[in-house]
This record gives structure tokens, C-alpha cells and sequence, in this order.
């Protein structure tokens, strides 16, 4: 059976992801002060300014204007043609202290209130309820989707020609995406290239089409993948001078599907940007990254998609679900057992072996959350995957 699926990425300089930028910079020099401050801090933005708010307790000094300055310029908006500058735009900051309502049960877990586990990893209870989500499969090196790592390869890489001034028409704003072809659920084409870029008005359309296609689509995609009906589609609208926060608001956490599975998984609905890890909308759903992929990394599944559910101020999780639709080589069930007995999934035991105090986020914030081995980020390790298949087939995997 032939089927099609698509995913898509966006530029740094796309107006939600200089918002994700913005409160993840945030929260690095938070952490870099404090490593044990709690965060929730998010930005919007539109035409000309910059607003940040939320809520943070720790020992910190913050100059919260100069971070969100410094990171809109790095990004690439540091002129006015770009429709937006970082050294001119209004900053309005509201960031106030924690909840004690919330600061109440992060800080001591109801397992500690009620006289239960005495370990260090029971005294922190979950920042928020929710569902989470991570997933994995066996389509990338990386053990991602392939149209999501292609759509990423091709933002990060049109940011790259810009940056180094290869096509020095290109503004910052951008989004690509790529559509991949099926066969009974094995890769035979790319069937779909999408490209947008914000540029210059200098620059005709015709030279940006040749542009994105040869020096962008065709160094990034792989050619086995690429035939004579594979189409592109580079800024079909047919001009794209007008971007950034002038040409669509932005807000913190609205590119969720870009920031974990391209659309390959299910998602829980939290954001992950300007929260610390206590917020198990970011740490757990980084942790069920990790153990979706030791599963797959160890051959027990071609794909594999875990959930975790969480009561706010409660640190054991209240479900764990695995599903490695029918790719399995034992049942989903004794995959699970398996997971509970071999990972500790409790908000504290999850920040220390992720090591997901340290300021590392500013760089997740663009290009996705999943699948970073570039960053060296803990979450892509696979070294749990032999424990796992012993724990699964009572034997070790070499």
C-alpha cells in the first residue's frame, strides 16, 4: 500500500520560533544562575515589539531586555528591512514570582506529604498534569522520521546560506516542508519539496527558484530519493519581502509538532520552551524520547511511541503506555513491564539522568527538541538500549 505523509520545519527567524528563542535564552541564563529556579516564562510578538511574561522564583538577577534583545539580533533581525530590528523594537516585560499554589507541590511531592518514599527523587512532585509523549523509528540515522529530519536539514541549511552570506538577498523568516512517499511502509521517494523564504526586494522569483533548488533542495535531499516527478515548490505565492513579526504574530510553544515528530506522534499539547525541567512537559516528554529510542535503538521495535501521564505535585507517573504498532518483537504489554522495571520516571530521577538543569535550551529552541544529536543532548543516548533488550529477551544486545 502507497501512502503519502508530510512534515514541515521553520527558520529561527520565523515569528514563533524567535519567541521559543527568546524564552529558552530566557531560561539558560535563569539556570546558568540558579539551577534550581522554576521558569515559565513566554514571549509574543508583533510589529515592532517584544512581550515577555510569566512567572519565576530562584536566586537571580536578570536583565530579561538585553537577553531578548541580543537573541532577536543573533538570529538575523538587526535592520530595519528585515521587518523587524532587535536594537530598536520595544521590550515589555511581566514576568512575576511563582504560584505558591504550584511552588507548594514541585517542592515536596504528595508521596513525601503523605508519609510514603523517603528517596531523593520522591521529594519533587511534577510542575503540571498532562500527557506526554516521545516516539522513535528506524527511517533516519537519527531514528527520526524522514520527512521531519529533511524539512529541519533544509531550514537549518537555508538559515546557513543566509548567515554566510551565500545568497545575500535571504531575510530570516522561512519554512520548508517535504512530503515522503510510502510502500508498505517503506521509503521510495520524496514526492514533495516546499521552500518559502522572506527576502529582499532586489532579488527576482526566478533567481530564488534556482537558487532553492541548487544550491538548498538538492544538497540536502538525497538523490536515490529524488526523480523526475518529485516536485518543488519554492515561495509559491510568488513573493515573500514582507516576514518576521510584521508579517505574522508570534507566540511561545505554537510549533509543537515542529519541535518533536514532524506529525508522526501523538502530542500531548504542552510546550516545552522558557519552562525548567520540573515542568514535565518538557522533561518527561524528553525522557519518553528516551526511552522510545533505546527501544528502537535495541531491535525491539521498528517504531515505537511512548506515554506518560502526570498529576501535578505527585512525582510517580499516574500511567505509561507503550505502542510499537505491531513493529514489536514482544507484546506491547511485556514491553511496558519492562519499562517500569528499567526506568525511573519521576520528575527528579528524570532531571538528574537527563542532565536537564544546565542552560543547553536556547539551541533546542530552533530545528527541533528530537533527534539533536548535534547538541550532544542527553535524551539521544541509546546507552539504556542493551538493558532493555535484556529486560525484554533475557539477553544482552551486542
Amino acid at each position: 500500500m502507497r501512502k503519502l505523509f508530510t512534515s514541515e520545519s521553520v527558520t529561527e527567524g520565523h515569528p514563533d520560533k524567535v519567541c521559543d528563542q527568546v524564552s529558552d535564552a530566557i531560561l539558560d541564563a535563569i539556570l546558568e544562575q540558579d539551577p534550581n529556579a522554576h521558569v515559565a516564562c513566554e514571549c509574543a510578538t508583533k510589529t515592532g515589539f517584544l512581550m515577555m511574561f510569566g512567572e519565576v522564583s530562584g536566586n537571580i538577577d536578570i536583565d530579561y531586555e538585553a537577553i531578548a534583545r541580543r537573541t532577536i539580533c543573533e538570529i538575523g533581525y538587526d535592520h530595519e528591512s528585515a521587518c523587524f530590528d532587535g536594537n530598536s523594537c520595544e521590550i515589555i516585560q511581566h514576568v512575576e514570582e511563582q504560584s505558591a499554589d504550584i511552588a507548594m507541590g514541585v517542592n515536596e511531592a504528595l508521596e513525601v506529604k503523605e508519609g510514603g518514599a523517603k528517596d531523593e527523587f520522591a521529594m519533587t512532585g511534577a510542575g503540571d498534569q498532562g500527557m506526554m509523549f516521545g516516539y522513535a523509528c528506524d527511517e533516519t540515522e537519527e531514528l527520526m522520521p524522514m520527512s521531519l529530519v529533511l524539512s529541519h536539514k533544509l531550514a537549518k541549511k537555508l538559515a546557513e546560506l543566509r548567515k554566510d552570506g551565500t545568497l545575500d538577498y535571504l531575510e530570516p523568516d522561512g519554512k520548508t516542508q517535504v512530503t515522503v512517499e510510502y510502500d508498505n511502509d517503506k521509503i521510495v521517494r520524496i514526492d514533495t519539496v516546499v521552500v518559502s523564504t522572506q527576502h529582499n526586494e532586489e532579488v527576482s522569483l526566478e533567481q530564488i527558484r534556482s537558487d532553492m533548488i541548487e544550491k538548498l533542495i538538492k544538497p540536502v535531499v538525497p538523490a536515490e530519493l529524488i526523480d523526475d516527478k518529485t516536485k518543488y515548490y519554492v515561495n509559491p505565492t510568488g513573493r515573500f519581502v514582507i516576514g518576521g513579526p510584521m508579517g505574522d504574530s508570534g507566540l511561545t510553544g505554537r510549533k509543537i509538532i515542529v519541535d518533536t515528530y514532524g506529525g508522526h506522534s501523538a502530542h500531548g499539547g504542552g510546550a516545552f520552551s522558557g519552562k525548567d525541567p520540573t515542568k514535565v512537559d518538557r522533561s518527561a516528554a524528553y525522557m519518553a524520547r528516551y526511552i522510545a529510542k533505546n527501544i528502537v535503538a535495541a531491535g525491539i521495535a521498528k517504531k515505537c511511541e511512548i506515554q506518560l501521564a502526570y498529576a501535578i505535585g505527585v512525582a510517580e507517573p499516574v500511567s505509561v503506555n507503550v505502542n510499537t504498532f505491531g513493529t514489536g518483537i514482544a507484546d506491547d504489554e511485556k514491553i511496558a513491564h519492562a519499562v517500569l522495571d528499567n526506568f525511573d520516571m519521576r520528575p527528579a530521577a528524570i532531571i538528574k539522568k537527563l542532565e536537564l538543569k544546565k542552560p543547553q535550551y536556547r539551541n533546542l529552541a530552533a530545528y527541533g527538541h528530537m533527534g539533536r544529536t548535534d547538541l550532544g543532548v542527553k535524551w539521544e543516548d541509546t546507552d539504556s538500549a542493551d538493558i532493555i533488550r535484556a529486560a525484554v529477551c533475557g539477553q544482552s544486545w551486542k
